[in-house]
């Protein structure tokens, strides 16, 4: 056996020994999960009805050049109470999967726009 096989091995005789006792409730559950993903961005569509499209900016180094990028990225987040508009500087952070595209759920309204 090589020693791969035999850490496979010893990891699924442990892993069906203590099975029964790992029940938790939900608070604790959510604790051990750790932290979750969070992304600041702006609402730049809220015509969904509990769905808002949040656009995230970040910088990235370029591997050749050196220079700081802009990278873009579209985020279909959940609004509950539908309060965010278009412009509205938002934090999302992530959850489980809601819809084909939606992924994410609205924390908090940090700036609304003018």
């Amino acid at each position: 056996m090589t020693e791969t096989n035999k850490k496979a091995a010893k990891a699924s005789k442990n892993s069906g020994a203590g099975s029964g006792a790992s029940k938790t409730s939900d608070a604790t559950s959510a604790s051990a999960r750790g932290l979750r993903k969070s992304q600041d961005g702006i609402v730049v569509s809220s015509k969904m009805n509990k769905t808002v499209v949040v656009s995230v900016v970040r910088q990235v180094k370029h591997s050749a050049y050196g220079k700081y990028v802009r990278r873009t990225k579209k985020f279909y987040a959940h609004d509950e109470s539908n309060q965010c508009g278009v412009g509205d500087r938002v934090r999302i952070v992530e959850t489980r999967p809601m819809s084909k595209l939606k992924r994410w759920k609205l924390e908090s309204v940090l700036r609304k726009a003018e």
